[in-house]
């Protein structure tokens, strides 16, 4: 899977599963002041993802992810290791 299908996957769940306007999704969007995604929103990306992607996050290499693109960069980075 390449960064491009990353990218889109990742913002149809945004969109699909976690209803988030389409038009607020953008690589420099702050997860929790651009998308208002709050914890609740987290754990059910993390569930989503964890199962469309097959890799487990932790919630310690997720401190420092705090815009969308560096959500892309991480999930990248370990479908890729």
């Amino acid at each position: 899977m390449n960064r491009e299908e990353i990218i889109t996957t990742i913002n149809s769940l945004l969109v699909e599963e976690i209803e988030i306007d389409a038009g607020l999704i953008k690589d420099d969007a702050l997860l929790k002041e651009d998308l208002g995604i709050e914890s609740l929103d987290f754990v059910d990306i993390v569930v989503i993802v964890e199962k469309h992607f097959g890799y487990r996050i932790k919630a310690e290499e997720m401190k420092n992810v705090k815009t969308l693109a560096q959500f892309y960069d991480y999930i990248e980075s370990k479908i890729t290791a």
